[in-house]
C-alpha cells in the first residue's frame, strides 16, 4: 500500500512563497512520475506541475516561471517551491504519484492560502 504524506501549506500574502513537500512510502512498482494538482473552491481539480522518473518537467501556463518542482529518488520525494504567490493560487494541493502500471496514488492534500 502506498501513502503520500504532504507538507508545508499555508497562508502567505502575495507575492510570498511556499514550500510543498510529498514523500512517499510503501511498495511503489516502477514509478513513473510525481506531481501535483489543486482545487480551488468550486473549480476543477487542474495540474499544477508534475515530473519524470527521468526529470523531464511539465507546468501549467498559470505557474510559469513561479513554481518549480524537484524530487529526490532516495526517499521518492516530490516537492514544489511556489514563488511570486496570487491570490489566484488558492486551493488546496494534493500531490500524485503514477506507477509504470498506469496506477495513481494521491496525497489527501495540503491547503494553501494567498491574502493580504
Amino acid at each position: 500500500q502506498v501513502r503520500l504524506v504532504e507538507s508545508g501549506g499555508g497562508l502567505v500574502q502575495p507575492g510570498g512563497s511556499l514550500r510543498l513537500s510529498c514523500t512517499a512510502s510503501g511498495t511503489i512498482f516502477r514509478l513513473n512520475a510525481m506531481g501535483w494538482y489543486r482545487q480551488a473552491p468550486e473549480k476543477q481539480r487542474e495540474l499544477v506541475a508534475s515530473i519524470t522518473s527521468g526529470g523531464t518537467t511539465n507546468y501549467a501556463d498559470s505557474v510559469k516561471g513561479r513554481f518549480t518542482i524537484s524530487k529526490a529518488n532516495a526517499k521518492i520525494t516530490v516537492n514544489l517551491q511556489m514563488n511570486s504567490l496570487k491570490p489566484e493560487d488558492t486551493a488546496v494541493y494534493y500531490c500524485f504519484i503514477d506507477n509504470a502500471l498506469g496506477s495513481r496514488n494521491w496525497g489527501q492534500g495540503t491547503q494553501v492560502g494567498v491574502s493580504s
